[in-house]
């Protein structure tokens, strides 16, 4: 079908083409050739008088023009999707209804594992895709056509509905046969220990690590940094290392991990998620069925 002279079908891979930004993994997520996706681009280009995504080394890169339109060609596929052709099916267990949801490895582990294990039972045939809060700036993140995003209430952007989903607070997580602490930790051994920490550019943001690094009260040693919260656990098993950790994931890794947990010296700030959507999906009644789930199966 085509509108002033443009094939809309061509919005699908232009929208893929614009996350992507890679021939290949484009290719694999359309089903087609890397010739064929090529040969889309060149459409592309063709059509809109732009080159839209530019080689600059080993990376591709999209224009000005081209990150001016991605988020209207998300939203408006968003619209065809959830609107239009979703409307035909409106109940869980007859959809195949794919959700796009930007969440941490925390929220994962704490909030959708067992959401996840129960759509499976009521509604097999609803799938996922996810994408880590870690992944870049949200205001990019929500950009990229996804259905739901969960975050720091802090975090949450103008424009868009939002609905708290938990709170939390922080403990200290070390090695179970940790030598250097005994049963608690004080303030002194908090600032002598060597840290894990998350502190790679926006995820420092989206844990307490700035907090820390702004605090003129507290002082540590950082000897490791990761990207998630996955990672730190692992990175204090068999060290002397300790490592500031959500609670709620802390006792959740506990049961499995060789860690023991510790109230954190000094008073830190809550932590508290929200899930964030567009407003367009307000009334779309499986999206709103799936917040509605979420919040059932928070802890």
């Amino acid at each position: 079908m085509r509108y002033e002279k443009l094939d809309l079908n061509l919005l699908v891979a232009l929208e893929v083409l614009l996350e992507e930004k890679n021939i290949t993994k484009s290719a694999y997520r359309l089903h087609l050739s890397q010739s064929a996706t090529s040969g889309i681009l060149s459409r592309l280009r063709d059509y809109f008088d732009d080159d839209l995504l530019v080689q600059m080394g080993k990376q591709m890169h999209i224009t000005p023009l081209a990150a001016e339109m991605q988020q209207p060609v998300s939203e408006v596929l968003s619209t065809i999707r959830n609107r239009i052709i979703d409307k035909k099916i409106n109940t869980p267990e007859l959809s195949n209804r794919n959700f796009k949801i930007i969440a941490s490895d925390y929220v994962m582990q704490v909030v959708l594992a067992d959401l996840l294990a129960y759509v499976t039972k009521v509604a097999p045939n609803i799938t996922f895709e996810f994408m880590s809060t870690f992944a870049g700036d949200l205001d990019n993140l929500a950009k990229q056509g996804a259905d739901l995003i969960i975050a720091p209430s802090a975090f949450m952007l103008d424009g868009y509905s939002s609905q708290e989903v938990l709170d939390d607070e922080f403990v200290c997580i070390a090695d179970e046969n940790n030598s250097k602490l005994n049963g608690q930790i004080t303030l002194e051994q908090f600032s002598d220990i060597g840290h894990v920490t998350i502190g790679y550019e926006k995820a420092s943001q989206l844990s307490i690590e700035k907090w820390m690094v702004d605090s003129d009260e507290v002082n540590r040693r950082v000897e490791v940094i990761v990207n998630d919260f996955s990672s730190m656990f692992f990175t204090v098993i068999n060290t002397e290392r300790v490592a500031l950790a959500p609670k709620r994931l802390a006792e959740i890794n506990a049961k499995h991990l060789p860690i023991k947990i510790y109230d954190i010296p000094f008073k830190t700030p809550q932590l508290n998620e929200s899930m964030m959507w567009h407003p367009s999906l307000n009334n779309d009644p499986l999206h709103k069925w799936l917040r509605e789930q979420i919040l059932k199966h928070r802890p």
